[in-house]
C-alpha cells in the first residue's frame, strides 16, 4: 500500500512549522520529510532532526547526482527533498509531510500528481511581521525581506488544494489533522486497506 503525500507551505512566521510539530506528535503513522539545506542552523536547531545542514559543494553535488525530489532557493539558502526516502516511506504505507516553500511544491506535483496540498496563513501581513519580531532571531533587513517575500508568496496560493489560516493555533492545528485525517477515508484509501470488506461492497 502507498501513503498519502502532502505538500505543506507557507510564508515564513505563518506558524507552519508548530502546526506540523503539534499533528505529528498525535499521529504515529505520519512521518516528516527531513529537508537538506546549506543554510545555517539556527539556535537550538539539530542537524537531522530540523534539517540536515550540509555546505554548498555537498548539496551541488547532491543535485547533480538526481537525489533530490525537489529542489529551491529561499533567502540566499538552497533547500531539497531526498527522492530516496520519500519513495521508500511511502512504499511503507506511512503517510509523508513535505514542509517547503511552493517552488518545491510545483516541482513535487508534477512527479506525485496525487500529493495533497496546503497552504497556511496568517491572518495578515503585519501579523505575520508581529510574528518574525517575536521570535527575535532576525536582524530588521532580514525580517523586512521576509515580509516582502512572504507578500509574493501570496500569489501561489491559488496552486494549493487547500488554504488554512493560522488566527488561532489550537483551531488550525485541528485543521491540519482533519486535513490527513480526511485523506486516508477516500474509497481507493480504504479499499486498500481494507480489501476483503470493499472488494464485496463493490459487487453487492
Amino acid at each position: 500500500m502507498i501513503g498519502n503525500l502532502f505538500v505543506i507551505s507557507a510564508p515564513s512566521g505563518a506558524g507552519k512549522s508548530s502546526l506540523i510539530r503539534a499533528v505529528l506528535a498525535e499521529d504515529r503513522n505520519l512521518a516528516l520529510s527531513i529537508s537538506h539545506t546549506t543554510r545555517s542552523p539556527r539556535r537550538g536547531e539539530r542537524n537531522g532532526f530540523d534539517y540536515h545542514f550540509v555546505d554548498p559543494a555537498a548539496f551541488q553535488a547532491m543535485t547533480e547526482r538526481g537525489e533530490f525530489l525537489e529542489t529551491a532557493e529561499v533567502h540566499g539558502n538552497r533547500y531539497g527533498t531526498s527522492q530516496k526516502w520519500i519513495e521508500a516511506t511511502l512504499r511503507q504505507g506511512r503517510d509523508v509531510l513535505l514542509e517547503i516553500d511552493w517552488q518545491g511544491a510545483q516541482q513535487v506535483r508534477k512527479a506525485y500528481p496525487d500529493a495533497i496540498t496546503a497552504f497556511i496563513l496568517p491572518p495578515s501581513i503585519a501579523e505575520l511581521e508581529r510574528r518574525l519580531r517575536a521570535r527575535a532571531q532576525d536582524s530588521d533587513e532580514v525580517i523586512r525581506r521576509r515580509v516582502a517575500n512572504a507578500v509574493e508568496e501570496l500569489g501561489h496560493v491559488s496552486e494549493f488544494d487547500y488554504v488554512i489560516i493560522n488566527t488561532d493555533f489550537e483551531e488550525a492545528r485541528r485543521d491540519l489533522a482533519a486535513l490527513v485525517r480526511a485523506a486516508r477515508l477516500t474509497l481507493i484509501r480504504q479499499s486498500a486497506r481494507h480489501p476483503e470488506m470493499l472488494n464485496i461492497s463493490t459487487k453487492v
